[in-house]
């Protein structure tokens, strides 16, 4: 490992891009602490006494930022939401989209400028919402006026801008991964803070129960591990369809006979349904802060979080489709059949064509179903578990923030495998 450390910093593109990386997130870092205007900041004090937990999952992905109210507030769940709605109005729901999703590089440009022009609108929407919500539960903003709350929209929608141009920069002259290396330094960041939370809630508020507070935090630890394994054993699970290439002959040389497979993955989708879902899941949340007034608005506040049983099975339903949705969406099982039969290839026993696409279809749905209930058993058991524990929201969701780390972790390590193996060095797997 450490010999691989070396090598990374030996080559100067590497080495070039991850010091890019690094620099971008010192500068995400660093807006994290930068308070939005109007804002009384003597009031987040009360906030994190009362309820730092209401929207915790939230506060991770932002690093923090949404309980200092900095122009970070939002962090990239705009974006998120914006990319999923583009998505699936991609889907032949609007002709125009579905016909530049097919064009390649230049509709996937197309559509990216799509989804920022909708990541603004969000943003606006979101920031209005929450700058409204905040001030009603805790008096937060001086002066509140449409005009205030106008320039605290402005300035949280520019923020979460800024930050899906930060991620734009990762992935074009970092490592790659930009918008997923963003939350994972948010959550990376709140880890010292659940760590005070729970030493805080067990050991400070419950000096007559040491035996148990030990023995929860041995049960954290001991979960954490067997999440960490899980997560890296399905992560890196696939299944080997075998492929025959037939013999041809081109001029004078024969091209094909050899045998090969396709390798797809039990959860070929990653941690993008769960950041998805999560995203989602709390559009309707934030929203509803608006009228916070109004018996259906608390109504959608209170049963639309994860750790209750309406928003707990929604969350489910949602990681599940999302895990279906995008593995499709990056495998397509026609065009992979198709390119087979045009190259002469074909899996044994299955004829070329559409038998072929079927059974591609049909493979891919069993093995994504075990992902995607995979998923969604590793997000919601931390929360069960902690619940049971008594352990506050924003400790409960580590089975969320864990599977998000371990995934953009190993996905990160692959886009540096991969660079040193171009470059004759040898990585961090063994084989």
């Amino acid at each position: 490992m450490f010999k691989t450390l070396s090598n990374i910093w030996k080559v100067d593109d590497l080495r070039r891009r991850i010091l890019f990386t690094l620099f971008i997130l010192l500068v995400y870092r660093v807006g994290s602490f930068v308070p939005a205007p109007n804002i009384d900041k003597s009031r987040f004090e009360d906030i994190n006494a009362q309820g730092a937990d209401l929207f915790g999952l939230l506060n991770t992905f932002s690093g923090g930022a949404l309980f200092q109210f900095s122009i970070f507030a939002l962090g990239i769940m705009p974006y998120i939401t914006a990319s999923i709605i583009v998505q699936l109005l991609s889907m032949d729901v609007i002709p125009k989209f579905a016909e530049w999703a097919k064009e390649g590089e230049n509709g996937k440009r197309k559509l990216a400028q799509i989804t920022r022009y909708g990541t603004v609108v969000l943003g606006l929407i979101q920031a209005f919402a929450t700058s409204i919500g905040f001030n009603n539960t805790y008096q937060m903003v001086i002066n509140p006026s449409f005009g205030t709350y106008a320039m605290i929209a402005i300035v949280l929608t520019a923020g979460t801008a800024f930050l899906m141009w930060l991620g734009e920069q990762i992935t074009e002259r970092g490592i790659g991964n930009g918008i997923s290396i963003i939350i994972f330094a948010g959550i990376v960041a709140s880890i010292p803070t659940h760590i005070r939370t729970i030493y805080a809630t067990e050991f400070v508020d419950n000096p007559d129960q040491l035996f148990i507070s030990i023995l929860k935090v041995i049960a954290i630890v001991v979960a954490i591990v067997a999440i960490i394994v899980g997560v890296i054993f399905v992560q890196q699970g696939i299944r080997k369809i075998p492929v025959q290439y037939a013999k041809r002959v081109v001029g004078r040389k024969m091209y094909g006979g050899q045998s090969t497979h396709i390798p797809l993955k039990v959860n070929g989708a990653g941690v993008i349904p769960v950041i998805f879902a999560v995203s989602l899941l709390f559009f309707p949340i934030t929203i509803a802060q608006f009228w916070a007034d109004k018996a259906w608005a608390n109504w959608i506040i209170n049963n639309m979080y994860y750790d209750q049983p309406l928003g707990m099975v929604l969350y489910v339903i949602l990681i599940i489709a999302f895990t279906f949705f995008y593995t499709f969406v990056q495998i397509n099982p026609v065009q992979m059949a198709d390119q087979m039969k045009k190259n002469g290839g074909y899996i044994p026993g299955i004829r070329p064509g559409k038998p072929t696409s079927s059974y591609i279809t049909r493979v891919m749905s069993r093995i994504t179903l075990s992902g995607a209930l995979f998923l969604a058993i590793i997000s919601v058991l931390p929360v069960i578990f902690g619940a049971i524990a008594g352990l506050p929201r924003s400790v409960q969701l580590g089975g969320t923030s864990l599977l998000i780390v371990i995934g953009v972790a190993l996905d990160t390590m692959k886009q540096i495998e991969s660079q040193l193996i171009k470059r004759h060095y040898k990585g961090f797997i063994n084989k």
